[in-house]
């Protein structure tokens, strides 16, 4: 058990490489792949931990863990105090969502302006 443990804990831990890789080309956001990178290094950490039950791997299990939380609760901070646009060209009216940037209503009488 312990060699398998260990194996599949290596094979997981490659392909959370190219997991988060291919998170990073398909959404384009760094954020999005990093967390994805950090869950699977962490279900690799603790598949080593289940293969050998020595203090390096329930360090190393320990320390995935703990960056996982840190670059976590970094990543929502960093995400919740972004600057809302105050530019009143991009906003939207959800009322009247028809209507263009800066709420203006579209020529529909059919006439071309002069």
């Amino acid at each position: 058990m312990t060699g398998v443990a260990v194996l599949l804990a290596t094979g997981v831990s490659a392909l959370a490489l190219g997991v988060g890789a291919v998170t990073l080309l398909t959404t384009r956001s760094w954020r999005t792949a990093l967390r994805v990178l950090l869950d699977l290094l962490v279900a690799a950490g603790l598949l080593r931990l289940a293969g050998g039950r020595s203090w390096s791997a329930l360090a190393t299990a320990a320390a995935v863990v703990v960056l996982r939380h840190l670059l976590g609760a970094g990543l929502n901070a960093a995400a919740s105090t972004a600057p809302p646009t105050t530019d009143p060209r991009t906003w939207v009216s959800r009322a009247h969502p028809h209507r263009g940037p800066a709420g203006h209503e579209p020529n529909v009488t059919g006439r071309i302006p002069l």
